[in-house]
C-alpha cells in the first residue's frame, strides 16, 4: 500500500508499465482512502528492484509511505490475467 500523493498523477499507468518491463505479474489500483495498492509476483530480484522504484514512482507522484507485506495465491488470483493488470478502485 503506498500513501502520498500517489492518485492524479499517472501511478497506476506507470506502476503497469514498469512491472510489465521487468516481467511481473500482478495488480495496480487506486483505493478509495487516496492510496494505491500493488501486488507484484516474479522474480524476486525483479520484485525488489519494482519496490525500489515504487518509493519513487512517476514524476508529480510523492511516496510518503509505503506498507509491505507478502502476498497470498489469492491476493494475486484478484488480477485475474497472465499479465500485470490496473484494476478498477477499490
Amino acid at each position: 500500500m503506498l500513501r502520498g500523493r500517489v492518485q492524479g498523477v499517472g501511478y497506476r499507468a506507470w506502476c503497469a508499465r514498469e512491472a510489465e518491463a521487468r516481467g511481473l505479474l500482478g495488480f495496480v489500483r487506486n483505493r478509495r482512502s487516496g492510496a494505491v495498492e500493488a501486488v507484484f509476483a516474479g522474480d524476486p530480484d525483479a520484485v525488489e528492484a519494482m519496490l525500489a522504484a515504487c518509493r519513487t514512482g512517476p514524476a508529480g507522484a510523492r511516496v510518503d509511505d509505503m506498507l509491505l507485506h507478502e502476498a497470498s495465491d489469492t491476493a494475486l488470483a484478484a488480477g485475474g490475467r497472465a499479465r500485470f493488470a490496473m484494476l478498477e478502485t477499490l
